[in-house]
């Protein structure tokens, strides 16, 4: 029964889709003229002959086309690009990929030779290690959609030759990939080789530990049409089963899944979960998993995560990742440029309003940049700075435009085509953006820019009758393959499963949302895109308009001004709630301010905001002018004797340790009270020393000021966020509180927790703690000016007459010169922080102990000081541990 009734509701879905919000926010004034948008359709299928026929003519039985040098991508002849290449299987990727995108944009003559070409050319059992994620979305994904097309144009009269090809090679490739599923889990292996399945090392697959959700729990689409094709249920079980297990293991008081899982174990390897890379179209196949195949617990499990998401890590417009055990705290602090399929995601939820909040903050990011960025900031600044022309905002664009007709996403369409015609557009096809900044290329043109691209810019200008048929009977796959609904009502591989149903629970109709909302009365006002598209693009552009101060009515107070702003002050919280302004509380301790007009008490009170924005914005700046690189904390004494550098965050008022050659070097202890935000009760001890503060509660100029009033000769301030590191967050640059700080003349340095309880466990451990507080690293000779020391810090460094450090740089060995270590820095400015806190990048050059900077070491040392720094070899063995786990998810990351 459930069979047969689910055509009918996905096709009614999706034409709610269409009809949705038609009338409420179209102007007759706004509206694209139907030649503009024939106009704009045409380009799409010129750029798209541009891509596909150089695709064919330089690059051809090739994967991918190499746009800047004209050929064509081979797996082993040219430079391996490492796990990139393992979408690479000498099987024509990209043409594989483009059919469905052929018979949608009416090339039925081109698709019928390509159907042709695929059958006669590729093959499938090339002995060759591929990805199974990239392989069942590109490969098996597009085998069974121009098999979908391939039915209906022989429907239709055309192609009457077609005896199913295509499925057969669909059903031996995913024949190729079930060995990847022979595990205790049911997660797949990431990787399988197309000759002889899972081997182990000799042919680089079954010893791999560890894979993203996404590549786990994108699966079941493609395997569940194959099965149902076929009729073989052994493609739809395995991916069920999969999906059943990462289900299971999620977060039980969050709801929420983690970003890579150990396929034995069932541990979560990595515990940060958001909507982007790594997690992003598990909740995508959950929810299209519901449409296609009309199994109930599907949209179960969807709406028990999508409410998490928007409980924890939906901040709008942001999506910030989050801890799946501790939820309310980010993860880190930018975003990365596959989330921009979310708010697509939305649109078939039917959750418009933070649709449109996360587009328009997309939108804003692509005008500053020309593309998306592979990460950007949560102040929209470049992350990570390449683009390879992921339609994935694209997709986003579509599907809002399908749900509002609203033409102002047409604009939105164009834009894109302007963009990768005058950036991205070369003689041999369409180059990735190496940097938007620099808009330099990069020598590929990957088979899903063929793919989705240009399938979603063409609906998006297309009329009906455009079309060869009518694509509400089909499903997008992540990959944008079409597969038909129709198969919902095919004989199902397998009952729906409940083994795993919400730990025992019944359904109930909370558990669903089986229609969509009334939209009349959700958006009762036509222009509210609008209303609500304007904070989010003045965030981002920085433009707000600055209108005369005036008092709002029924305060009888001036309008808070950003030189005052003080983020723990419950007044100036109100004072921001009332103009509309929130905050993020990141994870480590910054607050990101974020106005919505429409949320503030009166239309001036909105103003007063937008004002505040503003100034906020320009006090960051003025307060940044000059960029400090970070500083170091050497610890001095004995058993270290120089040996442990903690990278520190410089402060932008108080003694310049660059220009002091010799630093500032004194004892440490702990000020009274430890936030230093009062008169210190320990002054008579301070007094000569370096005191060690904790972050937090007021401004850094203020904790300056007391301890310099107690003679302190310096400070060192801690951070108080559990686990920030340097390794893992920007370092901080330390401002002042807007006011003339020339009365603070000591040095004062900012610590991540890490770093900082590393000198809190030393001096636990030793009486006294000397430090050095300097501008950069200073070697035993430049420090003790030649002076034989003993002690060590870490057990086995010397060995024979001549040790060296643990740095990979020979400079740094220790019959290095006195020259102190270059730690270059790249630094990068956030508007508004706690604290009135500054961040910067740290990249740094040393790897293996991350701000941990081995320095000279001098003569073999005696072994009696190891048990003396027990704890503290202990503290860097653990942070060691993290540092890997770190360099793995940047690996992974994209």
């Amino acid at each position: 029964m459930w069979g047969l009734w689910m055509l009918p509701y996905a096709t009614m879905l999706h034409t709610f889709l269409l009809l949705l919000l038609i009338g409420t926010f179209i102007r007759p004034s706004e509206l694209m003229t139907r030649e503009e948008k024939n106009k704009l359709r045409n380009q799409v299928l010129e750029m798209f002959d541009h891509a596909y026929q150089n695709y064919m003519n330089h690059a051809y039985p090739a994967d991918e086309l190499m746009p800047l040098t004209c050929r064509g991508r081979v797996r082993g002849l040219e430079p391996s690009r490492g796990d990139i290449d393992d979408a690479l299987g000498k099987f024509s990727l990209t043409l594989i990929d483009t059919l469905d995108t052929l018979a949608l944009l009416n090339k039925t003559v081109e698709f019928e030779e390509a159907v042709r070409r695929v059958v006669t050319d590729v093959r499938l059992d090339n002995d060759i290690v591929v990805s199974v994620f990239e392989t069942n979305i590109r490969v098996l994904g597009g085998l069974l959609g121009g098999h979908s097309m391939a039915i209906m144009l022989k429907e239709s009269g055309q192609m009457l030759w077609y005896q199913d090809e295509l499925l057969h090679m669909a059903k031996d490739l995913g024949l190729r990939l079930l060995p990847a599923f022979n595990t205790s889990s049911g997660l797949p292996y990431p990787r399988v080789n197309l000759r002889h399945g899972v081997r182990g090392p000799a042919t680089r697959t079954g010893t791999e530990t560890d894979t993203c959700t996404a590549c786990a729990g994108t699966i079941i689409l493609e395997f569940a049409a194959l099965s149902r094709f076929t009729g073989d249920p052994t493609f739809e079980a395995h991916a069920r089963r999969a999906l059943d297990f990462l289900w299971e293991k999620r977060q039980r008081n969050s709801n929420l899944v983690g970003t890579t899982i150990n396929i034995h174990s069932g541990e979560w390897v990595r515990r940060d979960s958001g909507v982007g890379a790594g997690i992003d179209s598990y909740y995508e196949y959950l929810m299209k998993a519901y449409i296609l195949l009309g199994d109930d617990q599907f949209l179960q499990r969807f709406n028990t995560h999508y409410a998490s998401i928007m409980k924890y890590i939906s901040q709008p417009p942001l999506l910030l990742d989050v801890h799946i055990h501790k939820p309310l705290l980010p993860a880190r602090t930018w975003m990365d440029s596959l989330l921009a399929f979310f708010p697509g995601l939305q649109v078939l939820k039917g959750d418009i309003r933070p649709a449109i909040e996360t587009h328009e903050m997309l939108y804003q990011v692509t005008k500053k940049h020309n593309f998306l960025p592979e990460a950007f900031t949560t102040d929209f600044r470049v992350h990570w700075a390449q683009h390879p022309l992921r339609p994935e905002f694209a997709e986003s664009t579509y599907f809002l435009y399908k749900a509002t007709k609203d033409p102002y996403y047409l604009e939105v369409g164009r834009s894109i085509l302007e963009n990768l015609n005058r950036f991205a557009r070369v003689p041999c096809g369409f180059a990735a953006m190496k940097d938007v900044r620099t808009g330099s290329h990069e020598d590929r043109m990957d088979s899903f820019f063929l793919a989705e691209m240009f399938k979603y810019l063409f609906l998006l200008f297309a009329d009906e009758e455009d079309l060869l048929f009518n694509v509400e009977d089909y499903i997008f796959t992540t990959e944008a393959h079409l597969l038909p609904l129709s198969l919902s009502t095919a004989l199902s591989s397998q009952p729906p499963s409940v083994v795993n149903n919400m730990a025992g629970e019944e359904l109930d109709d909370a558990n669903f949302e089986w229609t969509c909302p009334n939209t009349r009365l959700l958006f009762p006002d036509p222009a509210f895109p609008r209303n609500f598209r304007e904070p989010i693009r003045s965030a981002v552009d920085k433009s707000c308009p600055r209108p005369a101060a005036m008092l709002e009515p029924g305060m009888g107070l001036p309008p808070l001004r950003a030189q005052d702003f003080m983020a723990n002050n419950p007044e100036h919280l109100e004072l921001l709630r009332r103009m509309g302004v929130s905050l993020i509380h990141l994870k480590d301790g910054r607050v990101q301010l974020v106005q919505h007009a429409t949320q503030a008490v009166s239309a001036v009170a909105a103003e007063d905001g937008m004002r505040f924005m503003q100034e906020m914005m320009e006090l960051s700046s003025q307060q940044q002018k000059e960029q400090l690189p970070p500083r170091a904390v050497q610890i001095v004494s004995q058993p270290f004797f120089g040996r442990v550098v903690l990278t520190a965050g410089p402060a932008q008022f108080g003694l310049d340790l660059s220009k002091s050659s010799s630093g500032v070097r004194g004892f440490v202890t702990v000020a009274e009270p430890y936030n230093g935000c009062s008169e210190l009760t320990n002054g008579e001890i301070v007094a000569g020393r370096i005191a060690l503060l904790q972050r937090g509660q007021c401004m850094f100029a203020e904790k300056a000021r007391h301890i310099q009033k107690a003679r302190a000769i310096g400070g060192i301030v801690i951070d108080d966020n559990e686990g920030s590191s340097s390794d893992t967050a920007p370092l901080f640059q330390m401002a002042g509180d807007g006011r003339n700080t020339d009365d603070v003349i000591l040095p004062l340095l900012f610590l991540f927790h890490k770093e900082g309880n590393i000198l809190l466990e030393a001096l636990k451990e030793y009486s006294e703690v000397e430090v050095l507080l300097s501008d950069k690293a200073r070697d035993r000779e430049a420090i003790f000016k030649g002076k034989a020391l003993q002690g060590t810090l870490l057990d086995g460094i010397a060995d024979g007459a001549e040790e060296e450090d643990c740095s990979t740089e020979k400079a740094h060995s220790s019959h290095a010169s006195s020259e102190p270590l270059d730690e270059s820095k790249v630094t990068t400015q956030e508007p508004v922080a706690e604290d009135s806190v500054v961040e910067q990048v740290s990249v740094q050059p040393v790897e293996g102990l991350g701000s941990y900077v081995p320095v000279d070491v001098g003569e073999e040392t005696a072994g009696d000081g190891d048990s003396n720094s027990q704890s503290v070899d202990s503290l860097m063995a653990d942070w060691q541990e993290d540092l890997e786990a770190f360099k793995q998810m940047e690996k992974d990351e994209l």
